[in-house]
């Protein structure tokens, strides 16, 4: 971090996303499952990151599809950051997501499918596969799930094997079970 004040920084990303300067704003967000980084383009929620990723890493994703301006900033995300402290409390998710990281077709569809199951639901791999269109591919929705941009808000932790286990999670196994206590699904 820098040596400036966070209201000069606050300031400065103010006026950026005035003067359309903005490729995409991030913030970080302490949660009951660990600290979040959230960044947004113009589109809504383009990447949500766990303590355990590589922040430089997502930054540097998020500004490969969006452009290089990615401004930290509390003030300017306080609606994401809002929306998700809201969900942690038992509030509904609701916030416009930009899916264009997840580039191959299919694994949009898995996300998009996957934005339909609602809170305190769950879905099998082979179900989510053939409501994204193609039954058969049950592994490819792993795959998506895995590589889900924006987890939480795309609710991949709702995806569980057919055997009703946990299954994996970008996340960990105990994020993925914490999320599901949240919801009310128990897994233990």
């Amino acid at each position: 971090m820098t040596g400036l004040p966070a209201s000069l920084l606050e300031s400065v990303a103010a006026a950026a996303v005035r003067e359309g300067l903005a490729d995409a704003l991030f913030t970080r967000l302490k949660t009951p499952i660990g600290r979040l980084l959230v960044v947004s383009g113009p589109q809504g929620v383009v990447r949500v990151a766990f303590e355990t990723e590589d922040e430089d890493a997502a930054l540097a994703e998020v500004a490969a599809a969006l452009g290089p301006r990615v401004i930290g900033s509390d003030r300017e995300m306080a609606a994401p950051r809002d929306a998700l402290a809201g969900y942690f409390e038992g509030e509904p998710l609701d916030l416009p997501v930009d899916l264009r990281l997840a580039r191959a077709p299919f694994r949009h569809a898995v996300l998009e499918r996957l934005r339909e199951v609602p809170r305190g639901k769950t879905v099998s791999y082979g179900e989510l596969a053939a409501r994204a269109g193609n039954p058969k591919a049950a592994r490819a929705v792993g795959t998506a799930c895995a590589r889900n941009p924006v987890p939480i808000i795309v609710p991949c932790h709702r995806v569980l094997p057919g055997t009703g286990r946990l299954g994996s999670y970008r996340g960990g196994p105990e994020r993925k079970a914490a999320l599901l206590d949240l919801e009310g699904i128990r897994t233990r």
